[in-house]
């Protein structure tokens, strides 16, 4: 039981690392403008626009003076949840294989 929990901990951490990575590129291909036709800058608008979109409309300074703040916002959500929820679930892990020793 516990290499089931910690697998899902090593998958949950590598799929917020992942989403971490495409939020950073988003963020730096909105500074400079690219071909919204590519299909990389699609998915990647695709992929992060909608959390964008949530965001700004739960936290209403997240746009100040023209200056898009939400993937600040998202960043610090995702290692929130990589520190909060994967670090718990390593946490159990660990309890759950030392207690079968014992």
């Amino acid at each position: 039981m516990d290499l089931i929990v910690q697998a899902i901990a090593t998958v949950l951490d590598y799929v917020l690392t992942a989403y971490l990575w495409i939020v950073i590129i988003s963020a730096l291909l909105s500074w400079v403008n690219p071909d919204p036709y590519n299909p990389i800058v699609r998915f990647l608008r695709g992929v992060t626009e909608p959390v964008f979109y949530k965001v700004r409309s739960w936290i209403p300074f997240a746009v100040v003076g023209g200056f898009d703040l939400s993937p600040i916002v998202v960043i610090l959500a995702i290692q929130v949840c990589k520190i909060v929820v994967v670090g718990n679930l390593y946490r159990l892990a660990f309890s759950i294989g030392s207690g079968m020793t014992m």
